[in-house]
């Protein structure tokens, strides 16, 4: 096909390409940036939380003692000592490995990317949670992956839907090459899969031959009990675990790992040197003199404190603005996800809101098939309680108005959108 005015070379585009869209998520932070608006949609971590100074010695320190090795190339699987950190980090969740195992990655973003790169051809199915996190599913369609989305409930993904989509699969010839899950502090939802749930569903993926891909960026954002541990703890052979420094530390860094079985660590090199060379080696020295010299334990107790304040916060004004809607309660992580009345849909709904200064994140965003309509999630993470009360007042005034034009028009026929087939993109940045 030939190019066009708009893009002479859109004729010459690799197939692949036509999974990158502009994404609806992206297109509302430019609006949603603007300070007189509440933004409940970005999962933006509290950086602030961090003084400052700790951030500013790590960098001078290691400037003036490190910064040949620093400012130089590193190993496409990370620095070692970096490494023995990771693993520092994992056995406060039970999970024993070897630095060996691990390989650091751009973000953990970048490992989603290169677990599919390795795994996924053309028209491959990938199983995940419905919602699931937008940035994955972006990798996912850019990949040409179909995604098949497996229901959840307040106690995570559901075996007995996982076992019945896997034979549906199979009776349809379908190549099913991994189930992807974020079962702690799930995003968007905000639960977590019961401790009862998690060996019932890694029996089914080795049974079925099915890699597990565990992301767990939230894990040790625990607000009122402690999660169950990790699905890598029940299975190392059958677990890519994948972990990110940017809720714990800072997502600036863009440091993350991932933890995988002998086989599937060596292509993960293999791919992160053909890919980037090597992550940056200045960001993991940041890192390792951060942890190395500050009480990072004692961080993470204190973004617990900020987030759950924000949660409770979030709780409370839902409960009092917009008491007939229902809402997960997470214990743990950044977003509530909620129910809107059946007579609205989501992503219609937004402009309205942007105009009444309140942002939130559509749930179309969080499906590969269009559904989510009648879905939205509201992340606590960045605003401050008090906004968030103001975000929710605000948000209960749109809900409010758009029931009432609706109900005025009730017999003109369904204001939702259809839901037809849709690309899925990548998403900004701090959605993480």
């Amino acid at each position: 096909m030939p190019g066009t005015d708009l893009d002479p070379w859109h004729g010459t585009y690799a197939a692949r390409a036509s999974g990158l869209s502009v994404s609806e998520v992206r297109a509302l932070f430019a609006v949603a940036s603007r300070p007189e608006v509440v933004s409940l949609a970005g999962g933006m971590p509290y950086v602030r939380a961090i003084p400052r100074e700790l951030i500013a010695t790590a960098v001078d320190r290691v400037l003036l003692t490190d910064a040949p090795a620093a400012l130089q190339y590193g190993s496409g699987q990370g620095m070692p000592r970096l490494r023995e950190h990771i693993l520092e980090i994992m056995a406060l969740e039970g999970i024993e490995a070897s630095a060996d195992d691990v390989v650091t990655t751009t973000g953990s973003q970048q490992a989603i990317d290169l677990v599919t790169k390795l795994f996924i051809d053309p028209g491959d199915v990938i199983l995940a949670e419905g919602p699931s996190y937008v940035g994955a599913l972006g990798v996912f369609s850019s990949y040409q992956a179909r995604v098949v989305h497996v229901p959840m409930d307040e106690h995570g993904l559901v075996p007995e839907a996982l076992e019945a989509e896997i034979t549906r699969q199979r009776a349809a010839g379908s190549r099913m090459k991994f189930l992807y899950t974020i079962p702690t502090f799930h995003n968007p939802a905000g639960v977590t899969m019961s401790a009862e749930r998690r060996p019932r569903i890694l029996e089914i993926c080795r049974r079925e031959h099915l890699l597990v891909v565990e992301d767990n960026p939230y894990g040790l954002l625990s607000f009122d009990e402690t999660p169950p541990q990790p699905l890598r703890t029940l299975d190392p052979d059958n677990v890519v675990y994948l972990g990110s420094f940017s809720k714990t530390f800072a997502p600036g860094f863009r440091v993350g790992w991932a933890l995988a079985p002998l086989a599937i660590r060596e292509k993960l090199v293999l791919a992160t040197e053909s890919a980037i060379l090597s992550p940056s080696s200045f960001s993991q020295h940041i890192i390792c003199e951060y942890m190395e010299t500050v009480d990072w334990r004692g961080q993470i107790v204190r973004f617990r404190e900020v987030y759950r304040e924000r949660r409770d916060a979030m709780l409370a004004a839902l409960a009092t603005y917009l008491p007939n809607l229902t809402w997960t309660v997470p214990n743990g992580g950044f977003y509530v996800w909620v129910k809107l009345p059946s007579e609205l849909h989501s992503k219609q709904m937004l402009p309205r809101a942007v105009r009444e200064l309140v942002a939130y994140t559509p749930g179309t965003g969080f499906y590969a098939d269009g559904q989510g309509g009648r879905e939205i999630r509201l992340s606590f993470c960045y605003p401050t309680p008090d906004e968030i009360r103001v975000g929710i007042q605000r948000l209960a005034a749109v809900v409010n108005g758009e029931l009432e034009l609706v109900r005025a028009f009730s017999g003109t026929g369904s204001l939702a959108p259809g839901s037809g087939d849709r690309a899925v993109s990548a998403p900004p940045p701090d959605l993480r």
